[in-house]
């Protein structure tokens, strides 16, 4: 990471309504029952102009500097917090993201004061970076519930009888996971620079699996995603992981996969210490019990500056109580990866949890403000630390998130207009470019903001919100919303003439005229067996009298009458009184089936703008803009959590249209959806899409001198026709 984060104070949103009523009363019976301080009484007998004794009253609390992680899975914690210490009167500058080494750094220097991400024992060599004051760990927000190994689809596993991660070493058990063809497994492993990266490989070489498991590096999310991809095809995986994290959320320990064993705890030479730890009991879906886990498990506990916990007792006593349920992160983190993955959504989901836990937290926040009475402490507001501006342009790391055709990850490069656009860009400017994947756009607005990445790049709307907090360049591609419907809707036929074409040879009406005929030739077997001895009309010879049958069969239906063919015996006058009420059913049934269909066509085959949305099943990507824009004209929507899921509903008929980003559905047309799905309407609520950079960063005007180079010499046009066609909407 370069260079450490802006400490802006942020409005943490609010504090429990009756945080101002309550504090204040419970203030009054805690003094009025206990003794009264030394330092109290002596502040009673001063001018009251200069009084030493405190009270909790907001805005008489020192600020605390709260810091967070660059994972944006620990980022619900840190809001929690945030939230508590506001309900105790307290103001809260950040949360600023960190990475490990510059918060530990920061908790020495004094310009940090908190966080509740520390990792222990992973991050006990990182205390000493603190000196000379180090951080102190305090509480225990989860204990020893933060595992890390490795797993694998347990059909695979089971299939092959495996027991170890030593049973990696047979080459035709590894190579079930290779998905290069090279025959070696491929282990999705960590991001290169991740503490776990020399842990992995130090075990393929103890446990003998150099030579058949590839420890397969890059970015940890479009990684996984891909693995969870491969996984929902069918085909087996192998991988790394970590606890909580929304990787377990979507693949299940226990049922879509299992932890693998080590063969015997090894760690490398620093850690070997730790070795007896990685031995876990009680780990669900593990091959074993105790599962050697390959790593010790963690507690993830708060860190403070040692000042703060003297001087603000009531922050000690919280951060001593502090703990969320591992399952409960796990939740969060499974429903910013569906999507709702902006600031916004991360501070409502602690606002819901604190509300969900209503009486816990309160007894925590109880015991925090007698901590604070008792110590009857005066208090020195500390300066925020200051922004570290890296002006480099020689080479830039560039935040992105995947999203097709903007931004793809394939045989783990990055690709997609807006990266080869990027690549345009970086090659006007003179500069070297590096790109990593983020899973969420409020940790990509967040990593330009604070510094950790010089840019952001994606399809990522320019709006006011955003603005905010970053800057755009100038918009490098219009879009918008369209709708997107199968690609019945449109064809050579049109009007009320093709929805009958197509009521009557739709597959499901096909399958009833097949019944019903196979109906009608019983009836007319039925018919001629009873008459042919006796009656001329029915021929005795089968293929003639069947055929004067299903003819009878067919009239008779149909109401038209026997003409020259009455059956004389008593059983055929039976059967044919039988199959004379019998066609009015099957008539009346066929006639209903046909007129359902062509309601049914008529209702979905006139969509050709939002207004005729009304009344539809209407799909959209849970994370896009159509959403919000459908929910502001009253239009129910149904969301999922992929637009790959949105285009199966359509193409399934589970719903009659998709609204999603104009560029992004005319890619579709294109390619995946062509011949099934086509595009109905114009485009609406058209909006620009630009690069981010940090707020008064000089790259802003640089990029958009390059971007004004780019499209005046041609190169912008030609890179846009070949992902988008020369007629689809979306220019410069």
């Amino acid at each position: 990471m370069r260079g450490n984060s802006a400490t802006t104070a942020t409005t943490v949103r609010l504090a429990h309504p009756l945080t101002l009523v309550v504090v204040p009363l419970l203030l009054a019976i805690i003094v009025g029952s206990h003794p009264t301080p030394v330092a109290a009484q002596d502040a009673d007998n001063q001018d009251p102009g200069t009084p030493d004794a405190r009270d909790l009253a907001p805005g008489d609390l020192r600020p605390v500097r709260l810091a967070r992680p660059t994972w944006d899975t620990g980022w619900f914690q840190a809001q929690v917090i945030a939230q508590l210490l506001v309900e105790l009167g307290y103001t809260v500058e950040g949360p600023d993201t960190l990475d490990n080494p510059d918060f530990y750094r920061g908790i020495g220097a004094g310009s940090v004061d908190l966080w509740v991400n520390g990792w222990f024992p992973t991050h006990d060599n990182l205390l000493d970076l603190g000196r000379p004051t180090p951080g102190v760990p305090i509480g225990f927000e989860v204990r020893g519930g933060a595992l890390q190994g490795y797993l694998a689809d347990r059909a695979t596993v089971d299939a092959l009888g495996i027991t170890t991660l030593a049973d990696l070493a047979d080459p035709d058990v590894a190579a079930a996971f290779d998905h290069t063809g090279d025959g070696i497994a491929d282990l999705i492993g960590c991001n290169i620079g991740w503490g776990c990266g020399p842990i992995v490989d130090h075990h393929l070489s103890a446990y003998g699996l150099d030579r058949t498991v590839a420890h397969v590096r890059g970015d940890y999310g479009p990684l996984m995603r891909a693995t969870v991809d491969r996984f929902e095809a069918g085909q087996p995986v192998l991988f790394y992981t970590f606890t909580p994290n929304w990787t377990v959320g979507e693949l299940v320990p226990g049922r879509d996969v299992v932890w693998i064993p080590a063969p015997f705890p090894s760690l490398p030479d620093d850690q070997s210490e730790l070795e007896p730890l990685t031995e876990v009991s009680g780990v669900t879906g593990c091959l074993a019990d105790p599962c050697s886990m390959g790593f010790p498990p963690n507690d993830i506990r708060a860190v403070a500056n040692q000042r703060l916990l003297d001087d603000e007792p009531a922050i000690a006593a919280l951060l001593e109580r502090f703990e969320i349920p591992l399952d409960d992160i796990s939740d969060q983190n499974a429903r910013m990866v569906a999507g709702e993955d902006t600031t916004d959504d991360i501070v409502d989901h602690a606002e819901r949890w604190i509300a969900a836990n209503r009486q816990t937290v309160d007894g925590w926040l109880t015991a925090a403000v007698e901590a604070h009475v008792a110590a009857g402490l005066t208090l020195s507001p500390r300066r925020s630390a200051e922004l570290v501006v890296n002006d480099s342009i020689g080479s830039l790391r560039v935040a992105t998130r995947l999203a097709p055709p903007f931004v793809t990850y394939d045989g783990e490069r990055y690709g997609g207009f807006s990266v080869e656009l990027l690549d345009l860009l970086a090659a006007e400017l003179g500069a070297d470019v590096e790109i990593y994947a983020v899973n969420s756009s409020a940790k990509l607005i967040d990593d330009v903001a604070r510094g950790a990445a010089d840019g952001g790049i994606g399809a990522l709307a320019i709006t006011a919100d955003r603005e905010a907090s970053v800057d755009f360049s100038q918009p490098y591609i219009r879009s918008g919303l369209q709708i997107l419907v199968a690609d019945r809707q449109e064809g050579a036929l049109s009007g009320r003439a093709g929805a009958l074409f197509r009521a009557i040879f739709a597959w499901e009406l096909l399958i009833l005229v097949a019944i019903l005929s196979l109906i009608l030739v019983v009836a007319a077997h039925l018919m001629w067996f009873s008459e042919r001895r006796h009656n001329p009309a029915f021929p005795k010879d089968y293929w003639a009298g069947i055929w004067e049958s299903v003819w009878w069969a067919a009239v008779t239906a149909t109401t038209v009458g026997y003409g020259d063919k009455l059956p004389t015996g008593r059983l055929g006058r039976m059967i044919a009184l039988l199959w004379m009420f019998s066609g009015l059913f099957v008539l009346a049934y066929f006639t209903a089936a046909i007129a359902t269909a062509f309601a049914f066509d008529e209702l979905t085959g006139n969509i050709a703008g939002p207004d005729d949305l009304r009344g539809k099943a209407v799909g959209v990507p849970a994370d896009s803009t159509a959403v919000a824009y459908l929910d502001r004209r009253g239009i129910a929507a149904v969301e999922f959590a992929r637009a790959a899921d949105a285009y199966d509903a359509l193409l399934s008929g589970e719903v009659e249209a998709v609204v999603h980003d104009a560029a992004i559905v005319q890619h579709f047309v294109a390619t995946d959806g062509r011949g099934g799905a086509d595009i109905t309407g114009p485009v609406f609520a058209e909006r620009g899409f630009g690069l981010v950079f940090a707020t008064g960063s000089d790259l802003t005007e640089q990029v958009n001198r390059a971007l004004l180079e780019v499209i005046e010499s041609g190169r912008y046009e030609a890179l846009h026709d070949s992902w988008f066609g020369d007629d689809q909407t979306g220019d410069s």
